[in-house]
C-alpha cells in the first residue's frame, strides 16, 4: 500500500468534496475506507495498492470530473 496526497484547487462547496471522494473511490485499487477529502485544506488523502493503480490514475479521476489537481505527493 502507498499513500498519496492530492493538493486540489480551492473547493467551492461541500458537494465538491463529495464528488471528488466518489471519483477517487471509483478507482480500482483505492482503499475506500482511507479516502479523506479535507474541505478547508483542499486536499485529498488516499491509500492505494500500487499493483493496481497509481497516484496519477487517482489524480486523473479527479480531473475527469472537472476539478484541478495542483500537486501530487506520494509516500
Amino acid at each position: 500500500m502507498k499513500k498519496t496526497i492530492l493538493q486540489l484547487e480551492t473547493l467551492a462547496c461541500p458537494t465538491c468534496m463529495q464528488k471528488i471522494e466518489a471519483a477517487i473511490k471509483s478507482v480500482t485499487g483505492v482503499d475506500k475506507e482511507t479516502v479523506k477529502v479535507l474541505f478547508n485544506a483542499s486536499k485529498a488523502k488516499v491509500n492505494f495498492d500500487d499493483n493496481l493503480t497509481s497516484s496519477d490514475a487517482i489524480a486523473n479521476a479527479v480531473e475527469a470530473i472537472g476539478y484541478t489537481v495542483l500537486k501530487v505527493s506520494e509516500r
